[in-house]
């Protein structure tokens, strides 16, 4: 699947073609200059909804960290110490 590039300019002129690509599964970046582009991602009501599940992983995983069963380092020389020993 190629990627699909247009110019800020090209995306205001088409739109609704664009779009319609992003719908379609195609990759899309829209450049703005040439250090600044875009992608272009279709996302659903369910991206942005926090699901009784997903809601029951994030109250499990505060309990841990309140009981202290997880892993804490502070500073980069922990992290990559434990990066390491992994």
């Amino acid at each position: 699947m190629a990627v699909l590039n247009f110019t800020s300019r090209e995306f205001r002129s088409q739109q609704a073609h664009v779009f319609e690509l992003a719908d379609q599964g195609e990759k899309v970046i829209i450049r703005r200059s040439k250090k600044q582009a875009y992608t272009l991602v279709p996302v659903s009501d369910d991206d942005f909804t926090i699901t009784p599940e997903l809601q029951a992983r994030i109250d499990k995983a505060r309990a841990e960290i309140k009981a202290g069963e997880c892993i804490t380092v502070r500073g980069k020389e922990e992290l990559n110490a434990y990066l390491t020993s992994l």
